[in-house]
């Protein structure tokens, strides 16, 4: 599957919310999100651009499949 070109943090952070990731605070244009599970907590940090470059959207995708045990098709389905 190709990675969408137009996809910008602001969407991706929408679309990691549903799987159970929050902010938890902004400096500059990033954003830092968590999400718990039990007692382990993964942190992401999101750039608010308009458009995320394919290497810096691939890399946390790969991070967060990774984390969830998923594939990256599984968090763009929900696009």
């Amino acid at each position: 599957m190709r990675l969408p070109r137009d996809i910008g943090g602001d969407e991706l952070i929408g679309l990691l919310g549903h799987f159970g990731y929050y902010p938890v605070r902004q400096t500059g244009s990033h954003v830092r999100l968590v999400r718990i599970f039990e007692d382990y907590e993964h942190h992401l940090t999101i750039p608010r651009h308009p458009n995320l470059r394919l290497g810096t959207l691939n890399r946390i995708l790969q991070d967060v499949a990774g984390h969830l045990g998923v594939e990256k098709e599984d968090i763009l389905s929900k696009r």
